[in-house]
């Protein structure tokens, strides 16, 4: 008897620990994926990515085994930007030699939202466009996002990249009009 109460008290509490950790869970999502032909629009839709103030949110393009090699923010008032690796970098004239963009490492981009800077000539605006090229197997892709200036409590931290579906051909993502 013994024995089966002990039996009846593990399941108990493997469950209850279940149902905790999938509470969890659900409440703070780590990561978020998205296949690469939709991060591309290729779908029809430019895909969101959302920074907090509590902490930054990651755009990763590790899964996908690609690597960064040019980058742009279009309204840099409300959002920082680093990286895991070597980034090209190019302000002004002087620097338009791009043989140092080769050697770009990089396959994170950390974004952290700020408080907003007041910059000359910059509307305000709600979100802003983050434009990335990348390089991977011998391919170069495009991929745009909005980026989403939130409040409150983040919804996640990471938003991976992976890489198409073998098994849904060549445009998996490109919606066919009826």
């Amino acid at each position: 008897m013994k024995m089966l109460n002990l039996s009846v008290g593990t399941v108990v509490f493997s469950v209850t620990s279940i149902f905790m950790a999938s509470s969890v869970l659900a409440n703070n999502a780590v990561l978020r994926s998205i296949f690469s032909c939709q991060a591309q629009g290729l779908g029809g839709v430019i895909p969101n990515i959302k920074v907090w103030y509590q902490q930054g949110t990651n755009l990763s393009f590790i899964p996908a085994e690609e690597t960064i090699k040019k980058v742009w923010l279009d309204d840099p008032s409300q959002v920082t930007l680093d990286f895991d690796g070597p980034m090209c970098v190019q302000f002004g004239e002087e620097n338009a030699n791009t043989a140092d963009c080769e050697n770009s490492a990089a396959s994170v981009i950390h974004l952290r939202r700020i408080e907003k800077l007041d910059i000359p000539g910059l509307p305000h605006t709600d979100n802003t466009l983050l434009t990335v090229i990348t390089e991977g197997n011998g391919k170069k892709r495009l991929y745009t996002f909005r980026v989403l200036y939130q409040e409150g409590n983040p919804e996640y931290n990471t938003l991976a990249v992976f890489p198409d579906p073998a098994n849904f051909g060549e445009t998996p993502c490109v919606r066919v009009e009826e």
